[in-house]
């Protein structure tokens, strides 16, 4: 076992499942660790010495932070991740990386320039031409995506052009950014979430969705059983967590007919899944990871764009 180190865990609720699972594995391996709520920090943007004050304190004398920044604070999240990094202090997923994944348009993007397989997508705001953009990702029935939404929320399957019309213009009406994607029917409503740590997947499970539900999202009815995944699929979420620059990152696959299909990447993936359906310990895995690579000043921008 390492010498022990003074970790933060960035995460506005103590209570979470993921917060817990890594204060536990950081105190079983002897470390010190402190939850700090992330929206309550603020900084001194000096030049000489650059600081974060926390309920009236200096945060001080941290080796490394493990950023759980939920999508409904990622400026701010990510804004106290890079003064950390200013301070010198190690995290695990940099402020960078954290900002590209969250972004799902910048996100494909860069994906898009790998190489990375992936459903034809296509983006839009105002389209003049609805039914070019419907031909553009090859027709209906095709799936619908708020770029702000998560977790499932602001999904929509259109079964037919019809449809797919309709949707997309009341989209249009609510004056947002709308990402149409192909329905990759073979799926079968279920995809694979795998958990990338470094260069390596590290456990992975394949997630159904509820019947008559194309999303398989686990809050929302879905069920999670371990899988063993291909090489082509393991190629395909470290390429992508790569494409991002992030150490952890839950890469979310479809199997298709034509190999994996990379749809997300999620910078701050839950634990409570990944860790029930395969029964290994990711959280101590975190924290070993920092145990080997936790320097002073050691957290690099990765990757381009």
């Amino acid at each position: 076992m390492s010498a022990a180190r003074k970790i933060g865990v960035l995460s506005r609720n103590p209570r979470l499942y993921s917060t817990q699972r890594l204060v536990e594995a950081a105190k079983a391996r002897g470390h010190r660790v402190e939850v700090i709520d992330t929206l309550r920090c603020y900084m001194n943007m000096a030049t000489a010495k650059p600081s974060i004050h926390y309920r009236g304190r200096p945060l001080e004398e941290f080796d490394a932070v493990i950023p759980r920044i939920g999508a409904s604070i990622s400026f701010y999240g990510a804004a106290v991740v890079r003064q950390f990094e200013m301070m010198g202090v190690y995290s695990i997923n940099e402020s960078v990386a954290i900002t590209r994944a969250r972004d799902k348009l910048r996100s494909l993007q860069l994906l898009a320039r790998k190489g990375i397989g992936m459903p034809i997508t296509g983006f839009a705001h105002s389209p003049d031409d609805i039914p070019d953009l419907i031909s553009m990702v090859g027709g209906a029935p095709l799936v619908i995506k708020l770029l702000e939404g998560t977790q499932g929320i602001g999904v929509v399957l259109a079964e037919n052009s019809t449809a797919a019309k309709s949707v997309i213009e009341a989209f249009m009406g609510l004056n947002v950014n709308i990402m149409v994607q192909e329905y990759i029917k073979e799926a079968e409503g279920s995809d694979l979430r795998c958990f990338v740590l470094g260069d390596r997947v590290i456990a992975a499970m394949k997630r159904q969705g509820a019947p008559g539900e194309f999303r398989s999202n686990l809050h929302r009815g879905g069920t999670a059983e371990p899988v063993r995944i291909t090489s082509a699929e393991r190629r395909a979420a470290v390429g992508a967590a790569r494409a991002m620059g992030l150490n952890v990152a839950g890469v979310d696959i479809l199997r298709s007919h034509h190999g994996p299909l990379v749809l997300e990447v999620n910078s701050s993936p839950g634990l409570r899944g990944i860790e029930a359906a395969t029964g290994m310990d990711v959280a101590g895995k975190i924290i070993e990871f920092i145990e080997r690579e936790a320097a002073p000043h050691r957290t690099r921008t990765r990757g381009r764009g």
